[in-house]
Formats: C-alpha cells, sequence, structure tokens
C-alpha cells in the first residue's frame, strides 16, 4: 500500500468508529519523519484506547505492521507506520499539545469522501 492509502485506511476505520475531528495532514513538504500524520480524538481513555486498537487490528489485515506504538497508559497514542504517524487523543491531551498548529505549514487534505456525516 502507499502512504497515502495506508493513511486514508486509517481514517476510514477510526470514522467508523466514532473517532472525533479526524485531520489528515500531509506532511512531506515539511518533515522527513512521515509523509502523513492522522490526527483524532476519542472521548475517553478507553475510547482512544479503542481507537488504537482498531486501527492497528485494520491496517495489519491490510498487510500493514506498525513498526512502533507508544502511549498505551497515557491519554496519546502514537502508532507509527513509518510513512504514517497516527496520533489518538482524548480532547484535553489533543488540545494540550495542538499538533495541528506544530504542523500547520502541513497541507491538510480533504477527506470528506472518506468519512460519514455525523
Amino acid at each position: 500500500m502507499t502512504p497515502r492509502e495506508i493513511a486514508e485506511a486509517a481514517v476510514k476505520i477510526l470514522d467508523e468508529k466514532m473517532g472525533e475531528d479526524i485531520r489528515l495532514i500531509a506532511t512531506t513538504e515539511v518533515t522527513v519523519v512521515a509523509d502523513f500524520f492522522v490526527i483524532v480524538n476519542g472521548n475517553s481513555n478507553t475510547h482512544v484506547r479503542s481507537l488504537a486498537d482498531e486501527v492497528e487490528d485494520g491496517l495489519t489485515k491490510l498487510g500493514v505492521e506498525p513498526l512502533h506504538i507508544e502511549g498505551k497508559a497515557t491519554g496519546w497514542y502514537l502508532l507509527d507506520y513509518g510513512c504514517v504517524i497516527i496520533h489518538i487523543f482524548t480532547p484535553e491531551t489533543r488540545e494540550y499539545y495542538n499538533l495541528e498548529k506544530l504542523w500547520a505549514d502541513g497541507e491538510e487534505v480533504d477527506i470528506s469522501a472518506l468519512i460519514t456525516e455525523n
């Protein structure tokens, strides 16, 4: 799968599991860390953990394994797929770290075709 396909698959999984305020940021022009960041929040620590598990399981079924996972005991899960990094936050943690502002030079990708209307 291409980096974009991995990112879009993650967005769809997060949307299906009621992830909130999903953002996809293309970062190829601003960093060598990854091609895409997916940023989302759950409504509780339990929801955040569930979202992380669902993304990991869903991408594994597509043949994509994480290189590293961090944050299992915190309000911020980071799933590193090399070319795609997925950040799953509680609302408070997301507001505190404000990754959207940090990576504002990246290009926000329109995901409206990937998510359902709420």
